[in-house]
């Protein structure tokens, strides 16, 4: 007769028990389970486990093992051993509940780093038996694929990043003795510069014009997507999903207001917040709401048209995320660019933009989203010319000009003798003196 199972306590199990308090579990081995009284409460308390590897006469003999040193008011925590690869697994569906892993794109790099980088190194082993020394072992063979510039250490940290979640849960949830993540230390990236003078990722005001004008007569279908992100350095996961038309429009068409409140990521699945959990309220300047306007009057009949969405595909669905990473690149050959520019560089060049046309700052982090000056900063880059003027400001308020003007050429010629000489005087004149 097949066997029934039936899943309790996170496992798959035979649906009757073989002895008291022990059931055969699907793939091998018995789970355990049973309660005493515990003498330093007075209160029932619980064992239960796993025994992958024990027979039904080897799980019971643990099992009243285990409920004899409760009985005995022994010390330590009567707990299962759970391996890594369940733990995680568990931790993940429930931070997905919870809603903390709420962007597609989040759930799927949580997938990645488990599947390809944490299981293969600590997926087997017992939460309890991982030391040190093994995260330490695996971080130093991600050190070596570092090194030969395989990965970036941005991304090792990521990787660590998660791993350290991991083990943090663990230790509370199972009350490991230790943590095995003191004393990790991340990656070091003070020498990793992902933007650089010769790679900023980002166009210079002079630039901007070109660049959009070429746009607008090699793919103007992505004009205005392009313009929009330069005017508020939106990122692209926020341009996706914006809807021109519908129950809840995020472009107000007659009071010129633009709604930022969803983020767009893989597949067809919107987070109904921004990245940064930001709503935000933008008042758009006519010339920019024209062009948005005729962008929607441009689109094709059929999907494009009868959708909701402000630059939707040509299915009608969402754009893809690397939709304009070929435009870009078509764009910056024609105008002979000689440096990487991809959409991310949109919202560095925003704030180069505001920069130049004198924005106060305050009014650009409303617009772009920044929460703080740093971020602000990070995504700017100061440009020659901008240093160059700002720095010859500070010296025509300090007056070099008018010091090196009053400056007699004689005394701009006299030696460092001679100037100390006319002020203490020579030591022969010090001796007539007294």
């Amino acid at each position: 007769m097949d066997q029934t199972w039936v899943q309790r306590w996170k496992y798959w199990i035979a649906q009757a028990p073989v002895k008291p308090g022990v059931w055969r579990m699907k793939g091998g081995g018995h789970y355990v389970r049973g309660r005493a009284v515990d003498p330093r409460t007075g209160r029932m308390r619980e064992v239960s486990m796993p025994l992958p590897d024990a027979d039904a006469g080897e799980a019971y003999r643990r099992l009243q093992a285990e409920l004899d040193r409760v009985r005995e008011g022994h010390m330590e925590r009567v707990t299962a051993r759970v391996r890594f690869s369940e733990f995680a697994a568990s931790l993940m569906e429930k931070k997905v509940l919870r809603g903390d892993l709420a962007s597609a794109k989040t759930r799927v790099t949580w997938a990645v780093v488990l599947e390809q980088h944490l299981l293969p190194a600590f997926g087997d082993m017992f939460l309890d038996a991982i030391g040190r020394a093994d995260i330490e072992d695996w971080q130093m063979t991600i050190a070596k694929r570092v090194r030969r510039a395989e990965y970036s250490p941005v991304t090792g940290n990521g990787w660590l990043a998660i791993l350290r979640v991991i083990l943090n849960a663990a230790v509370i949830e199972h009350d490991l003795p230790r943590n095995p993540m003191l004393g990790i230390r991340p990656f070091d990236t003070s020498t990793h510069n992902p933007y650089t003078d010769e790679e900023p990722n980002s166009l210079t005001p002079a630039e901007v014009p070109t660049f959009l004008a070429e746009m607008r007569r090699q793919v103007p279908q992505h004009f205005a997507m392009t313009a929009l992100g330069f005017a508020t350095g939106l990122r692209p996961s926020s341009l996706r999903p914006l809807r021109r038309a519908g129950a809840t429009p995020d472009v107000l068409w007659d009071d010129g207001i633009l709604l930022v409140r969803r983020s767009h990521t893989v597949g067809d699945e919107v987070m109904d917040s921004t990245k940064t959990k930001r709503r935000q309220r933008l008042s758009l300047p006519t010339e920019l709401i024209d062009i948005l306007r005729w962008h929607a009057e441009q689109l094709p009949p059929g999907p494009m048209h009868d959708s909701e969405l402000l630059f939707p595909s040509d299915l009608g669905g969402f754009r893809s995320s690397t939709v304009l990473d070929k435009p870009f690149k078509a764009v910056g050959k024609a105008i002979g660019l000689r440096k990487k520019f991809t959409p991310r560089g949109m919202r560095r060049t925003f704030q180069d933009l505001c920069r130049a046309a004198h924005v106060a700052d305050l009014v650009a982090r409303a617009v772009s989203g920044h929460a703080t000056d740093t971020m602000q900063q990070h995504y700017s880059t100061v440009t020659g010319d901008e240093m160059r003027q700002n720095l010859a400001r500070v010296i025509s308020l300090a007056g070099f000009r008018d010091a090196m003007a009053r400056a007699e050429p004689a005394e701009s010629q006299a030696s460092e003798t001679e100037v100390v000489g006319k002020v203490v005087g020579s030591p022969a004149d010090a001796l007539r003196g007294a």
